[in-house]
């Protein structure tokens, strides 16, 4: 018995020794954690329960049968984060680059099926080289496995990828159709060729970091939803963002204990300025309207022009989408339009109430927009909220103008609570532009041109520049005053808690992608 007790310890031995004690010294080197180490940080102390430890290759060719390693480049198993369930894989960079192999594609598969199952969350660290060549199209159908059950998961169970090195070729596909996709900076890349083969095809020289860094792809083209600075950051980061969700599609968000006490907001009052073409901080609105510290924002660096994060409010986990006038006056463009429509329907598929905050000018004009597909992109925008079946109230700060009205959770398209400040003005467009089109021959045959057309935007927004319109239609449920914001979104979502909506029988709908 002693000896047999002994061969299995021998071997528990090895599976943690990864690639060896000097490849974890190179991974060190580069200020990375191994395999383990981070899912020993990740997960809550003593929860890790591996599966598949003692797995190694079946490759014979090229001489792989002389070079195995248990594990084959992949930890995977199960734990918990701060008492909750989670299933989880780690790429070994020290063990053959992190490259996917046939049975390091079964490991994988199995702890996803296995999540599914159980209606666990999903995470992924991926730190790896891409396909394993010596195993051909055996690692190709490997990761066409993985992909095949992102698909199955999504919008059943929350699906996490921290990319904490290199990500390469088909290995991207996997993160770009999970939920969130995390980077490290300096020392995570996502591309599908690499500089190299940009180099024979385009001519173009540019650096890993360059085609698929991680500020690349968080400011670029929003690949990237959370940057880190390391890798203990980034798990902090991952913990930080999973306390704000849902263990499936069939749970709410935890709810925080929270003591109501005076939820009057006086400094709302002061954030909108006295002159309308003047920009403010749209963070300003939400840090007076949420639980202190709460917010948790997604896509920071990406169209800037909105905002999307998670919160809490009074205790409940919420969604959020906010213009920002700060950037482009809150308009909404090809970009934003996508990023507000991803998190819409991220929200919608976990049951997490969404809140709009609406500042918007319209959309953005101009011929790299319109031959972008500005068209269908804001159409996403208002299909997924027009969709979305969770809790929606809207709030209108200042600016809601034509057709981005309608997009931005307008009663409309099914938003539950309108709520408008004193500040609103709801109409076509601008006063100005609409008094030059109005007014045209008017204005022309004036003696002076300018002071006619002056006096007739005046007129128009004192008409049409306000909320009371909208709300004299039912439009908006009610107008209020800033500092009561806090407390009727507590109350409205409260109210809304147990709403219930049968969509039409259908296969899915047909998005405009």
């Amino acid at each position: 018995m002693k000896d047999k007790i002994k061969v299995l310890e021998d071997k528990i031995a090895l599976a943690h020794q990864a690639g060896g004690t000097n490849r974890l010294a190179k991974q060190h080197d580069k200020k990375k954690l191994s395999a383990r180490e981070r899912v020993e940080y990740l997960l809550d102390d003593g929860s890790f329960e591996e599966i598949g430890m003692l797995v190694t290759h079946r490759t014979t060719d090229f001489g792989m049968e002389k070079e195995k390693y248990y594990g084959d480049g992949v930890i995977t198993g199960y734990g918990t984060i701060n008492g909750r369930a989670v299933y989880i894989f780690a790429q070994d960079f020290t063990v053959f680059g992190g490259a996917l192999s046939e049975t390091h594609a079964e490991k994988i598969c199995k702890v996803m099926d296995m999540a599914l199952k159980t209606g666990t969350p999903m995470i992924g660290l991926n730190d790896s080289g891409g396909a394993r060549i010596q195993e051909g199209v055996r690692s190709l159908g490997g990761y066409a496995d993985i992909f095949y059950r992102n698909v199955q998961a999504s919008g059943v169970i929350p699906q996490i990828s921290a990319i904490m090195g290199p990500c390469a070729g088909g290995a991207v596909y996997s993160p770009a159709m999970t939920d969130f996709t995390m980077m490290v900076e300096h020392s995570s890349y996502m591309f599908v060729t690499g500089p190299n083969v940009v180099k024979t095809v385009t001519n173009e020289t540019v650096t890993s970091e360059e085609l698929g860094g991680a500020h690349t792809h968080s400011s670029k083209s929003g690949v990237a939803h959370i940057t880190s600075t390391n890798d203990v950051e980034c798990l902090e980061d991952l913990k930080h963002l999973l306390s704000y969700l849902p263990q499936n599609n069939t749970e709410k968000a935890p709810h925080l204990p929270f003591d109501f006490g005076d939820e009057i907001r006086e400094q709302l009052s002061n954030v909108i300025p006295e002159n309308a073409s003047k920009p403010y901080d749209m963070h300003d609105v939400i840090k007076g309207i949420i639980d202190e510290d709460s917010f948790y924002e997604i896509h920071k660096e990406f169209a800037e022009n909105i905002i999307v994060g998670f919160a809490r409010l009074g205790g409940r986990s919420i969604g959020i989408i906010a213009n920002q006038p700060l950037y482009l006056a809150g308009v909404l463009d090809v970009n934003s339009s996508v990023k507000a429509a991803r998190f819409t329907r991220f929200c919608d598929c976990f049951n997490i109430p969404l809140l709009v905050l609406v500042d918007v000018p319209g959309f953005l004009p101009g011929t790299d927009q319109e031959w972008n597909g500005i068209i269908v992109h804001g159409a996403k925008l208002l299909y997924a909220l027009s969709e979305a079946t969770v809790p929606r109230v809207t709030v209108i700060t200042r600016k809601a103008y034509g057709g981005a009205y309608d997009v931005m959770n307008s009663k409309h398209i099914g938003a539950d609570m309108n709520f408008a400040w004193p500040t609103a003005e709801i109409a076509v467009m601008g006063a100005k532009g609409a008094s030059e089109i109005i007014f045209k021959k008017e204005i022309a045959q004036a003696e002076n041109p300018q002071a006619k057309l002056l006096e007739k935007e005046a007129q128009y927004a004192d008409k049409f520049a306000n909320p009371y319109r909208a709300a004299e239609r039912g439009f908006i449920d009610e107008v209020i005053l800033p500092k009561d914001t806090r407390r009727k979104l507590i109350k409205a979502f409260s109210i809304l808690e147990n709403k219930k909506v049968v969509p039409p029988k259908r296969k899915h709908g047909n998005i405009p992608l």
